[in-house]
């Protein structure tokens, strides 16, 4: 029961944080906003159409991905705000799990992530996707899923940095690799193949590909998902343990 309850005191201390900041929730939504209505927009006078639907709506599913990806690291952020002013030495103090204090962090990144990615997702019909509500279901609870993926991922990255500006360097070396190697703005198979293993390699992969699947009914052609929905999801929660695990141990040796 202490374990339930520690994971709920985490999460809901994250999500008034959230509900407080308002100018997160704006400078969070901006960046997939101006990716999909200005540089789709401008990207889709260069890919013909031909190839089974316009290019701003290929690239929904990895704008979706984009709000995942940003919102959940940058939610890990909060771990280093903690160090800092000593907050983490007390939650590390309390007489609960590792593991506990990990899925608490993870699931309240994922519950911010989640939010931005549905207000994103009701943007459909203005790009003109039409989406069943079993889509729409499916592509939130995908999203669930991705989100807590990279919300623990950003968790073992932030334990190995003791500021916020030594965090930032996180964005140009890591976030925006994962973003382009994701398929968000191009089919992987499309890749010459040192560029395919590095996206094998990427969990935010898995993630643009399984919502691709639940967005599209298109299942062949060049702008098809590149691999099946299961198969995705397998990757995912597989990633979510063991980044998890990773992250729990680490939290071992800072106690």
């Amino acid at each position: 029961m202490i374990e339930f309850y520690a994971v709920y005191v985490i999460v809901l201390r994250e999500l008034k944080k959230f509900v407080r900041e308002r100018s997160r929730l704006i400078s969070t939504l901006a960046r997939p906003l101006v990716w999909l209505f200005m540089v789709g927009a401008g990207l889709s006078r260069l890919v013909s159409p031909k190839a089974g639907m316009p290019y701003t709506q290929f690239i929904f599913p990895g704008i979706l991905g984009m709000t995942i990806l940003f919102s959940s690291i940058f939610s890990s952020i909060s771990i280093i705000w903690d160090k800092e002013f000593g907050f983490l030495k007390e939650i590390l103090a309390a007489p609960v799990r590792r593991s506990s204090i990990v899925i608490g962090k993870s699931l309240s990144g994922t519950a911010v992530s989640t939010i931005q990615t549905v207000i994103i997702l009701m943007l459909f019909p203005v790009i003109g996707i039409k989406l069943t509500l079993a889509q729409i279901l499916c592509t939130i609870g995908v999203s669930f899923l991705v989100a807590f993926s990279i919300s623990s991922f950003g968790i073992v990255l932030a334990t190995f940095y003791e500021s916020y500006e030594s965090f930032s360097v996180i964005m140009n070396f890591i976030v925006m690799p994962m973003f382009f190697l994701s398929g968000a703005m191009y089919p992987v198979r499309l890749l010459n193949a040192p560029l395919r293993i590095a996206s094998s390699l990427n969990p935010l992969t898995y993630g643009v590909d399984a919502l691709k699947n639940t967005v599209f009914t298109l299942r062949e052609g060049p702008l098809s998902p590149d691999f099946s929905l299961g198969f995705d999801l397998l990757v995912i929660v597989l990633t979510s343990v063991l980044f998890v695990a990773v992250a729990s141990r680490f939290f071992e040796r800072k106690g």
